[in-house]
């Protein structure tokens, strides 16, 4: 008789063996056991169930060392599809990926600030089902939905307890679209999602200790502590959005005053533009005729252009944002800081800004040169993170 020990260890190998043969690409079963310590004859064992699963498949014969030419494995690309849903506060973008987050298809629309909840989720359940027409043909189908919101999240449940800047509170996501498509959904905060996709498939993959900063209309972080998200005691670890700058500045939609994200967001961005054109400034390119209808991407595409007010307005948004980062080095001491979201896209413009502050004002900087780098995964950051919420969970428990 099997005893739930012996089960959980050996789906405990499994999990070892799948990311192993994830993380080094074509491998041996020799290999995976020379690497993992674990027997010939285990990884023989577990190999092919996880070949008969459909996850992983044989390449062919590799190069003899003497003796019998290997039989060479890889993920099975093929073993099913997965979508990714970035939930934001004026766009949503929703991607369908294969087991190794390559994307097949993509699709972005955008929303209007402060629509109607019901119709975001109508909007929301049409992109899925085109998501779902779209997929391939595959062994096991749709694995899993991911979903990233831009709130407090009660990740265990799928609830979305407080998303201010799209004014929801209480909204049972995960059971709305579970109920609808019978296929299970994953649903975490947009800050987290993002660390999770930077760490598995972006620029913090060989890093154990980061922090990616989500600097969008609003601001959140998502820690990654000895290569595990840290959530907190409940979950809600990551709002340093709301953490305070400045006392006395005017209230955020938190209900904090003086926010992060009230100084270095695409808001503060449009924010600072408006003032300076009040105060008589303008180019070429943004001027006060225009401005109500700009974008943060307009701003940014403008500043490529050589708008002389896009470029100061993104850097001066650098340098609040070097503010926040500064006490993220000093709180985390972390190997990297990421500045993901939208900002992200105008790369040195704002970095470069970031990097002054930090090395000005950061105590541990002094001590500890932490990497400060802009998203690899760019605006795609929180879709292919929340793909990686269910490969995460399909890594971890092979086969369920």
């Amino acid at each position: 008789m099997i005893t739930a020990d012996q089960l959980l260890v050996k789906q405990i190998n499994k999990s070892i063996v799948l990311n192993t043969i994830r993380k080094k690409g074509n491998i041996s079963r020799a290999e995976i056991a020379g690497i993992t310590g674990l027997n010939k004859s285990t990884v023989s064992f577990l190999v092919d169930e996880l070949i008969n699963e459909g996850f992983v498949k044989e390449e062919g014969p590799g190069e003899s060392k003497g003796g019998r030419k290997p039989i060479i494995l890889s993920i099975n690309n093929k073993a099913g599809c997965i979508i990714g849903i970035d939930l934001d506060v004026n766009y949503i973008l929703i991607v369908l990926t294969d087991l190794m987050a390559n994307v097949i298809w993509e699709k972005k629309i955008d929303i209007k600030i402060g629509e109607n909840q019901q119709t975001i989720i109508e909007r929301l359940i049409e992109l899925i089902d085109e998501a779902i027409s779209n997929a391939p043909e595959t062994i096991r189908g749709i694995l899993g939905i991911g979903i990233g919101v831009p709130g407090i999240v009660d990740y265990k449940k799928g609830s979305i307890l407080l998303a201010p800047n799209l004014k929801w509170e209480n909204v049972p996501l995960k059971q709305i679209v579970e109920d609808k498509f019978k296929i299970k959904v994953h649903i975490d905060n947009e800050a987290n999602v993002g660390a999770i996709g930077e760490k598995w498939f972006g620029v913090g993959a060989k890093y154990n200790n980061l922090v990616y900063v989500s600097a969008g209309i609003g601001i959140g972080t998502g820690i990654i502590i000895n290569g595990e998200l840290y959530r907190g005691t409940v979950g809600l670890a990551g709002e340093m959005g709301h953490m305070t700058i400045d006392i006395y500045d005017h209230q955020c939609r938190c209900g904090n005053t003086g926010c992060w994200e009230n100084y270095a967001s695409e808001k503060a961005l449009l924010e600072y533009i408006n003032t300076q054109l009040l105060m008589g400034k303008s180019d070429e390119y943004i001027n006060k005729n225009n401005f109500y209808t700009l974008s943060a991407i307009d701003i940014i595409d403008y500043a490529r252009k050589g708008s002389k007010i896009a470029v100061e307005a993104l850097k001066e948004i650098g340098r609040k944002l070097g503010v926040g980062v500064v006490n993220i080095i000093n709180t985390f001491n972390p190997e990297l800081v990421i500045i993901g979201n939208t900002l992200s896209l105008a790369d040195d413009l704002v970095l470069n800004e970031v990097l002054k502050e930090v090395e000005d004002k950061s105590l541990v900087y002094r001590y500890y040169k932490v990497k400060i780098k802009t998203s690899k995964l760019k605006f795609h950051a929180g879709a292919i993170g929340a793909v990686s919420l269910v490969i995460s969970e399909l890594f971890a428990y092979p086969g369920l």
